[in-house]
């Protein structure tokens, strides 16, 4: 049998899988931000327009760029969006992440090139898959004025602007070329089934039992929010508004409250008619014109039960820590343990603040000077990065050499049924 011909029949499986991962991937992307628009009420925009609204979605979802522009004649309609809806991008990420790890999950070792080989044909296909839908997120709306002087100045400077959006192609494949490689990565750090290289296999016990200890952390506040969220659905009215936050932004509102609980701060600002979907309390609090940061101290003062933040993250990382030691071979010193946790957590801390920041403004400029129809909107909530990770790497060592502690008893107990089972045989 020739090596091409062996070659040939291995790639097929990959393609086929990767191919697998990829249509489920972006299905449940679809579905899941399809179910959120719904609920935000975005199936009755005009112009059979929901379908090209749950492809930008997507696409800002899998790490893509949507341009938001628009006008016509002296009147125009300005604006610019940067967010991510991490409801549906943490969907796509666990379908395709696990569909991706499924046919290796019972190796202990690869090499580079098989998982080159598996990785290649995912990558190619989910970019392909990116490119199509961003072809498709696109669409054009009538914008009225609002105020009756600028209507009737629009009648007389030129007909009534349009807003629109537009996916921004090569920005798209670009950063979904990012998010996806970004991916796979993760998943063969955090997984403790899926191989690695020969030459990789020493770093297990400093990578994936912190690592994967992260990742529940987070998928844990996720979880916690997902309560929360049922909870405010079931009890204070308005449920389309709360699942519509459910299906498209819960992870951003989960891992802000986990920065918040350990101390961490962000910059936020919401001027005009429209503001975030967030709790009551903080759009409050970012409203306020002379306020320069947020924190869990600022939530406090308007509702003193954001103290619990603090409680609940630091059972939290303090079970992450006891986790990470749990899943760690018991030679490794509780100090390596800190090490490994503060590094896995400021990691964590960087993406996660990165990814669940809000920068976007929306406004009719008349003559392209300023705020014309009363529109206008600001919308910001941006992390102050210094404080979010330096702050994570601190807690991530303390927690991390308090798990190692805690876990010392359940490694002695292991042992020694170890030793009187090798005695019995």
């Amino acid at each position: 049998m020739s090596r091409t011909s062996a070659d040939s029949r291995g790639a097929r499986p990959a393609w086929r899988d990767a191919l697998a991962a990829v249509a489920a991937g972006f299905a449940v992307m679809a579905a899941v931000s399809a179910a959120g628009l719904a609920c935000a009420g975005a199936a009755r925009l005009p112009g059979a327009a929901f379908p090209h609204v749950v492809a930008a979605v997507v696409v800002l979802a899998a790490g893509g760029s949507v341009d938001v522009a628009g006008g016509e004649g002296l009147l125009r309609a300005e604006g610019g969006l940067a967010l991510l809806p991490l409801s549906v991008s943490l969907a796509g990420a666990l379908t395709a992440g696990l569909l991706f790890l499924r046919p290796l999950r019972h190796r202990a070792v690869a090499g580079g090139r098989e998982l080159l080989a598996r990785a290649g044909p995912l990558v190619l296909l989910w970019l392909a898959a990116l490119a199509g839908t961003a072809l498709l997120a696109r669409q054009d709306f009538a914008v009225s004025p609002g105020d009756p002087a600028l209507e009737d100045a629009s009648e007389l400077l030129g007909p009534a602007p349009t807003v629109g959006f537009r996916a921004d192609l090569p920005a798209t494949l670009l950063f979904g070329l990012l998010w996806i490689a970004g991916l796979l990565l993760v998943a063969l750090l955090v997984s403790r089934r899926a191989p690695l290289p020969a030459r990789l296999v020493r770093f297990h016990a400093a990578v994936r039992p912190a690592a994967s200890a992260t990742v529940v952390l987070l998928l844990a506040y996720v979880a916690l929010g997902l309560g929360a969220g049922l909870l405010a659905a079931a009890t204070r009215g308005q449920p389309d508004r709360a699942f519509a936050v459910i299906l498209l932004a819960l992870p951003n509102l989960a891992w802000l409250a986990l920065t918040l609980g350990y101390g961490g701060a962000w910059d936020g600002r919401a001027d005009g008619p429209f503001g975030l979907p967030v709790p009551q309390v903080l759009d409050r609090v970012v409203r306020d014109a002379d306020r320069s940061a947020v924190d869990v101290a600022d939530l406090a003062r308007q509702d003193g039960r954001m103290w619990w933040l603090v409680a609940v993250t630091a059972l939290a990382l303090l079970g992450t820590g006891l986790l990470a030691a749990l899943r760690s071979p018991a030679h490794v010193r509780p100090r390596q343990h800190a090490l490994h946790l503060a590094a896995a957590l400021g990691a964590a801390a960087l993406a996660v603040s990165l990814l669940a920041s809000v920068d976007a403004h929306f406004g009719l400029a008349l003559m392209g000077i300023g705020d014309a129809g009363g529109l206008g909107t600001t919308v910001e909530l941006l992390p102050v990065l210094w404080r979010n990770v330096g702050l994570a790497v601190l807690w991530g060592a303390v927690a991390g050499f308090l798990g190692a502690l805690l876990a010392r008893p359940v490694h002695r107990r292991a042992a020694a049924r170890g030793r009187s089972a090798a005695r019995g045989r």
